[in-house]
């Protein structure tokens, strides 16, 4: 990850219908959706959201996939990802405490799930 490439994708999310539709794709990994379903649930024209969604793929934050007739996006988690972790290493300049503030915040959200002992 460089600098460019993340301009490239912070550009992509700067605008709100877009950030909408990657926040929708997240919830709905990792079966994503239609084109015409991301379209009516943000109550957004067709052709309108077309666009955005063209810049959410160029900016590699969504993939395509041709399902029948219709087109499924979905959200690409390794990119955004590999922009927020460029991000906080950047920004800490090879010092981990600045960011240790960060990082403690996100742990309560996403607690890992507990395995389950099989019965034998």
């Amino acid at each position: 990850m460089d600098s460019e490439s993340t301009i490239l994708t912070l550009a992509a999310l700067a605008q709100s219908t877009r950030l909408d539709a990657f926040r929708l794709l997240v919830e709905h990994e990792p079966d994503g959706l239609a084109a015409g379903d991301i379209a009516k649930a943000l109550a957004v024209p067709q052709n309108t959201m077309s666009s955005h969604l063209a810049i959410l793929s160029r900016a590699g934050l969504i993939a395509a996939t041709r399902v029948s007739r219709s087109i499924v996006y979905r959200a690409n988690l390794t990119r955004f990802q590999d922009v927020v972790l460029f991000m906080l290493k950047d920004c800490c300049g090879g010092k981990p405490e600045i960011c240790a503030p960060v990082m403690e915040s996100l742990a309560p959200c996403c607690p890992p799930a507990k395995k389950r002992k099989a019965n034998v």
